[in-house]
């Protein structure tokens, strides 16, 4: 008889393959990447530009130029493009970030042919009209105003501005001046030379028969180049840190106090990348982590509190994150720096690091059930300049991580004397 009150034997995931995509060199330069997957009928066009918050000639402009992308061409306006979308059951949006911005459109198969047209258009003839953008920068300074009288935002603002520093494109904030002296004429001139689909890698996948390869080709693979190459920005991976290492922004009233400590992180291709995610799980990037077993569930602290890696093309950090009430802040903050201790000075007992292995193993298994999701992993190679067998590397690396070596890189890496730290909340 089947005995439920004992768990099934957990098997660990020895090795990973990611599905292999054909890569085609377009006649413009641009790359297609395809993966192929029949099991449902969709599919998944995604145009990737060099357009994010590290390309842009001045503070907003990338965020600008991505979302006013699908509010008309020379042929369609706004309400044309999202009737069009709508009634084939697709979705189109742009999203913009720190390193790209991507264009992005699901359908079901049989719909893309008829809808590559139009992506093809909001690409190369989108016209920025001057009363949309207006708005759109009302808007958004309404609701940075908004966002600012959370603590939470302030405290990660703050934090990327004091770890990066003010003039470093992942580092400066948002200024309401300057956002509202942008020009449409500058907009203009960004898309034109960020967003040439002569620079762009596109990655179809799902169900993809040969024809649809062949007019993407066509209608993709043959722009002409971007007037002018983007201006990469040039500071250096590590720039000095501009702020203090501990900080405060006062926000009168409130009743709450957000938290960041962290620091800048080895970047996904260093040596020791995979062994520095589980000792960040371990720390707290899970519900039963040592963080939210001491802080939520031993003192009541806070409802949640996390530990992650903010992975980026040219710098990445490490960042602890958590609201807590204001008066509970500086014990907060007590007990994360005894919880880095405990790492450096601590073996990590073995039937926790093996729980944390089987997390993280299984949620990688978890998170490759789609083809979309598949994608999203090989796109990380490709724009991390990482090497192909990465995934697989990274199931061998933590399976057989010791105590002993996160114990050295918890000495290396989190000793809370060189954490930037952010309390945002009033004044006590």
């Amino acid at each position: 008889m089947l005995d439920r009150q004992v768990a099934p034997p957990v098997q660990p995931l020895a090795s990973v393959t990611l599905p292999a995509a054909d890569v085609f060199s377009l006649p413009n330069g641009a790359r297609l990447h395809v993966l192929r997957n029949d099991a449902q009928p969709v599919v998944r066009l995604q145009i990737v530009f060099k357009a994010g918050k590290w390309y842009e000639p001045a503070p907003g402009i990338s965020l600008l130029t991505a979302r006013m992308l699908l509010e008309g061409t020379a042929t369609r306006t706004a309400r044309q493009i999202a009737d069009e979308v709508a009634f084939f059951g697709a979705s189109l949006e742009c999203e913009q970030g720190f390193d790209r911005a991507t264009l992005t459109l699901y359908c079901l198969t049989r719909h893309l042919p008829k809808l590559l047209p139009l992506v093809q258009d909001v690409v190369t003839a989108s016209v920025f009209p001057l009363p949309e953008l207006e708005q759109l920068k009302m808007r958004t300074i309404q609701n940075v105003r908004i966002e600012r009288q959370k603590t939470s935002y302030l405290a990660s603002e703050r934090f990327s501005h004091n770890l990066y520093g003010a003039h470093y494109p992942y580092g400066n904030v948002f200024d309401e001046q300057v956002f509202t002296l942008i020009s449409q004429a500058s907009v203009q001139d960004y898309y034109r030379t960020s967003y040439s689909l002569s620079q762009a890698e596109i990655f179809l996948c799902g169900d993809i028969p040969q024809e649809h390869e062949t007019l993407i080709t066509e209608l993709f693979g043959h722009s002409a180049p971007a007037a002018s190459a983007s201006s990469v920005a040039s500071q250096s991976p590590y720039a000095p840190m501009s702020g203090p290492l501990q900080d405060y922004v006062s926000v009168a009233d409130s009743i709450q106090s957000s938290l960041r400590i962290g620091r800048l992180w080895p970047t996904l291709d260093h040596a020791d990348t995979h062994q520095l995610q589980l000792l960040v799980k371990v720390l707290g990037g899970y519900f039963g982590s040592r963080l939210m077993k001491n802080i939520r569930e031993d003192k009541g602290f806070t409802y949640g509190i996390y530990a992650s890696v903010s992975p980026r093309e040219h710098a990445s950090s490490f960042v602890i994150g958590t609201d807590v009430n204001a008066n509970s802040a500086d014990a907060a903050i007590h007990e994360i720096q005894h919880e880095l201790r405990v790492l450096q000075n601590e073996l990590i007992p073995a039937e926790e690091l093996q729980t944390v292995k089987n997390y993280m193993t299984g949620k990688f298994a978890n998170e490759l059930s789609t083809v979309f999701e598949q994608c999203d992993k090989y796109k990380s190679i490709i724009f991390f300049g990482l090497p192909t067998d990465y995934y697989t590397t990274f199931i061998k690396q933590v399976n057989h991580t010791s105590a002993e070596q996160l114990l050295t890189l918890a000495q290396q890496y989190l000793s809370p004397e060189e954490m930037v730290e952010v309390v945002a909340g009033p004044k006590l």
